[in-house]
């Protein structure tokens, strides 16, 4: 092929992004007349086939707006192990169960550490979060401060009654615009309940301002946004400058700060308090605050660090279980006969009592089945958070070199024809005999990522979607507006740090009686 006809190919597969930007254009303009050559040092390795790439570009033009979708579309092509250049950053994408679940076991170790990026470095105290944390010895101890104090299954069981207290307020509120027979925008909706059940559970306060927007809630969707924005020092740390010159490093550290200055005054509530530490329900403040005053923790956190765990709470709670229950709510309102099916699951179980109970929940299986098929089909974080090669390794056949960013598209692997039929079908029935289940030991099936970088909050996030559904589904019928029918309804994805609905679900709501 000719340097011409590569060169039209190229442009052939320019997508327009939300990565894109006047100075990013021009680059792009002057990198058409740079006459390119692959790297010799990558000539004497079997690297993973590329789709052709633009000068000191690489691949960036081809991420498209929302990059699962962008990527996938690429791996149909090139094959589920791919390797892009993100500027100067080399960068395998896995789409397929098999590569997966090479990586996440056989290879977890070489593979467990993260890449450092602008947006994680500033929001998150340098990465002392544990998501986007280097691996090492620090990272092991907060994991394991999450898992067995902050997130095990006894104390997600003490935050009953803050899930059943906010859930209670919410089908209130539904119940009263019940009686105008509009519509209501149930994605505000939930996205207020979860944030106040998860900032309860976290600091034993809501997070509220004025009537009831959610002042730190604005602070984290503002966050997540940002985190979608494209920075130069990411992928071509000699131009970082432009990053200052753009504003978006402004832009990240004045957010940085309103969060900061937020959970500050909250850890310095929490130290003027006095706390009973007989109660059985402790925030995670209080427990955290409570293990350093007692000398039980094994290593010594900074209030650096825990205000980086509580963010790294928030941001993998809050947004992430609302946009789930948003997006099963619209899947249910597309499909009528799940929507019914769904219900008298529901209700079967509930009967005529008055409230949903918990142990009503364990025994609806049609509702747990809603649950997994939303997030496959509709993942959270389509793009798990990125990981990194320590090491240079031999995967699916391929050399791996050392540093390299690793993208596990499990959008892709959702939607595999060769692993799930009709995978682009909203089908809770497909999990009738399939055991697939949250705890990232099912390469098919990674909502919350696997191996042991997987999720640790993964039952408090479960549990708190299964409430909010249940009682939903249990207290009233849902139908979409006269002028939205059920085929046209906008699934259009809007692209942050996790992928939710671009415009509010919007349903009316009409009261069951039992």
């Amino acid at each position: 092929m000719s340097m011409l006809q590569k060169m039209q190919l190229m442009w052939q597969e320019l997508e327009v992004s939300e990565f894109s930007s006047p100075l990013l254009f021009c680059l792009l303009l002057v990198s058409c007349f740079i006459f390119w050559k692959k790297l010799g040092k990558g000539d004497k390795l079997n690297l993973p086939p590329s789709p052709p790439r633009l000068p000191i570009l690489g691949n960036l033009h081809q991420l498209g707006k929302l990059p699962h979708r962008s990527l996938r579309s690429l791996s149909l092509k090139y094959g589920p192990l791919m390797l892009l250049d993100i500027g100067k950053n080399p960068t395998l994408v896995v789409s397929s169960e098999k590569t997966a679940r090479e990586v996440m076991t056989t290879h977890d170790i070489v593979f467990a550490n993260r890449p450092k990026r602008t947006a994680s470095d500033i929001f998150f105290y340098g990465c002392g979060d544990v998501a986007f944390c280097s691996y090492g010895e620090y990272w092991r101890q907060v994991k394991k401060l999450c898992v067995i104090e902050l997130l095990s299954a006894k104390r997600v069981r003490s935050y009953q009654s803050i899930r059943d207290k906010e859930v209670t307020v919410l089908i209130d509120d539904i119940r009263c615009a019940c009686l105008s027979g509009a519509s209501i925008d149930i994605g505000e909706m939930l996205l207020g309940v979860t944030n106040s059940i998860i900032s309860l559970c976290l600091m034993g306060r809501k997070a509220t301002r004025g009537k009831g927007n959610s002042e730190f809630g604005q602070l984290l969707r503002t966050m997540m946004l940002q985190f979608g924005a494209f920075s130069f020092a990411d992928s071509f740390p000699a131009m970082a400058f432009i990053d200052n010159l753009t504003g978006i490093t402004a832009k990240l550290r004045k957010t940085s700060r309103e969060i900061d200055t937020y959970l500050e005054q909250v850890i310095e509530d929490h130290t003027m308090e006095q706390y009973d530490e007989q109660l059985d329900f402790k925030d995670v403040v209080h427990i955290i605050l409570e293990l350093q005053k007692n000398n039980k923790l094994d290593i010594e956190l900074t209030r650096d660090n825990v205000k980086a765990i509580l963010l790294d709470m928030f941001t993998g709670a809050t947004d992430t279980t609302a946009s789930t229950l948003e997006w099963a709510m619209a899947e249910l309102a597309r499909d009528q006969n799940a929507m019914k099916k769904a219900q008298q699951d529901v209700r079967g179980v509930v009967g005529s009592k008055s409230n949903v109970e918990a142990e009503d929940i364990d025994k609806m299986t049609y509702l747990k089945w809603v649950i997994k098929e939303t997030l496959r089909l509709h993942p959270a974080l389509p793009l798990l958070v990125p990981r990194e090669s320590s090491a240079g390794v031999e995967l699916g056949g391929y050399n791996i070199p050392p540093r390299t960013t690793v993208l596990i598209n499990i959008f892709a692997i959702h939607l595999d024809p060769e692993v799930w039929y009709n995978p682009e079908k909203f089908i809770p029935e497909r999990f009738e005999n399939d055991p697939a289940d949250f705890k990232g030991q099912d390469y098919k099936f990674l909502a919350f990522g696997g191996g042991r970088r997987a999720c640790p909050g993964v039952s408090f996030g479960v549990v708190v979607a299964e409430a909010v559904l249940a009682n939903l589904l249990y207290w009233f019928d849902w139908k979409l507006p006269d002028a939205n029918p059920p085929e046209e309804l906008d699934m259009t994805e809007s692209s942050g740090l996790t992928v939710s609905k671009k415009t509010h679900l919007r349903l009316i709501p009409s009261l069951f009686s039992p």
